[in-house]
């Protein structure tokens, strides 16, 4: 799994710092067991009359089991909570090294350079303040990118 990937799915909430959903919450179950599917298709349901002129038809109901659209994950806050439960005083607002440790992840020079490469770092990689801080920039956009609401003081 890439480095990014580790950080998106930390905040996101696939593999949170606390094992669950973000902010610690279980997430939904996923249903146990389905309705066995029928051998052969089922015949077509007749199509509807058409609305006499002047009137509109009515609008289908959405059956109950489409999926709900995605909810933006609000990234800041995310982190806020995670520091809070966490008594942190890290600087994760600015600093990649230290939201990387509040992700619980290796925040070394080596996972820095591969994070780096990840997201097309054309800079030497070697550390410098200039390219953590890049580091940290280019990181809120991409979860900005992914789903995430991250706002703009943390993305320029």
């Amino acid at each position: 799994m890439s480095i990014f990937s580790k950080i998106k799915s930390a905040i996101f909430g696939e593999k949170g710092p606390l094992g669950s959903g973000h902010f610690g919450t279980p997430k939904p179950a996923a249903p146990t067991s389905a309705a066995p599917t029928p051998a052969a298709p089922k015949p077509a349901a007749p199509a509807a009359p058409a609305a006499p002129q002047g009137q509109a038809a009515q609008p289908q109901a959405i059956p109950q089991s489409a999926p709900a659209a995605a909810q933006p994950v609000d990234v800041e806050a995310v982190l806020s909570g995670i520091a809070s439960r966490k008594g942190s005083d890290l600087n994760w607002r600015s600093s990649i090294v230290d939201l990387m440790k509040l992700l619980d992840l290796d925040s070394s020079l080596d996972n820095r350079k591969e994070l780096a490469t990840e997201l097309g770092y054309s800079g030497a990689k070697d550390g410098s303040a200039e390219m953590n801080i890049w580091l940290h920039k280019a990181v809120m956009r991409e979860l900005a990118k992914n789903g995430g609401t991250v706002p703009a003081s943390l993305q320029d």
